[in-house]
């Protein structure tokens, strides 16, 4: 027989601060109850890729970097279930029934302070609570997290992200936000002006990318054997005409060949948007000045 639960549900893109809060409820509720085990259900993939057949989700975290920030919260269970057809024209009742109940054997739910589930996701907290109470299931709200005034949300986390805004954005995160993938033959336009970098190709084409600009950042290469700092530039590459968006990062420090290589990139924080310059020369010029610039964010970072 599995163990009593005390769960929570939801998407959790991102495991931001509002989450790692929500989750603390649980596993706090769960030790209390003095027997039932604390609990995350969650699901592969964004229910809307599902249900709108051309979204485009911009995520905060592939699958296994959720599984393993849900892992490091300290519940004891994390439970992610294959969200397709069948299970999204569930109504909550039905959902809470045979997956929460029948299934997952959930005896006490705690929702988010704004979460819905089910078909058309039409029904809200007073419903859950009715429907647990006729299923033998406890219901409760957490409250929202709020940090400096904003609430935190993955959401508000996007927009962050889509603004440039690196220190809010890890604020609300609680760590630093990451893009990796592998390192791809670019233009070459930095050699030649003594900044090579490596261009960097997402391995998770889903992954939210930042607002074009230059970005003070960390690097890890080698499976995290080595750490260097850097600044990375997003855009089109304007001074030399570029079309297509290019993720290009300067490691500072690194010799070698890095081709073919997976790296991890943190930012920091940004330095200033990607604007178009008269010359190479004098986008060198700039170059040496986002240098310092960076050097001195992460000497304050440590």
């Amino acid at each position: 027989m599995n163990s009593d639960l005390v769960a929570t549900i939801g998407f959790f893109d991102g495991v931001h601060r509002g989450h790692k809060f929500l989750i603390n409820n649980v596993i706090d509720c769960a030790k209390r109850s003095g027997g039932m085990q604390s609990a995350v259900i969650t699901f592969d993939r964004h229910p809307r890729l599902v249900l709108h057949k051309d979204f485009q989700p911009q995520l905060l975290t592939t699958a296994d970097e959720k599984a393993e920030r849900l892992k490091a919260t300290g519940v004891d269970r994390c439970f992610i279930l294959h969200f397709d057809e069948e299970m999204a024209s569930l109504s909550a009742y039905d959902f809470m029934k045979t997956v929460l109940r029948d299934r997952l054997n959930v005896r006490k739910l705690i929702t988010g302070y704004d979460n819905r589930f089910g078909h058309n996701r039409s029904e809200g907290f007073e419903d859950y609570v009715r429907y647990g109470h006729e299923l033998g299931m406890e219901v409760a709200r957490a409250e929202a997290f709020t940090l400096n005034g904003v609430q935190v949300s993955s959401s508000v986390v996007r927009s962050f992200l889509s603004a440039g805004e690196i220190r809010m954005a890890s604020m609300c995160l609680g760590y630093n936000y990451t893009l990796t993938g592998k390192v791809v033959d670019g233009h070459h336009e930095g050699r030649k002006m003594g900044f090579p970098t490596a261009n960097i190709e997402v391995n998770d084409k889903q992954k939210l990318v930042p607002e074009a600009g230059v970005y003070a950042v960390k690097a890890v290469t080698d499976g995290g054997a080595r750490t260097y700092g850097g600044m990375m530039n997003i855009g089109t590459r304007p001074t030399f005409d570029g079309t297509d968006t290019t993720l290009e990062v300067n490691l500072f420090g690194f010799e070698g060949d890095i081709y073919g290589k997976t790296v991890s990139v943190m930012f920091i924080d940004r330095l200033r948007k990607e604007r178009k310059f008269s010359s190479a020369a004098k986008l060198a010029e700039q170059l040496n000045a986002d240098r310092d610039a960076a050097l001195a964010i992460l000497e304050r970072e440590g």
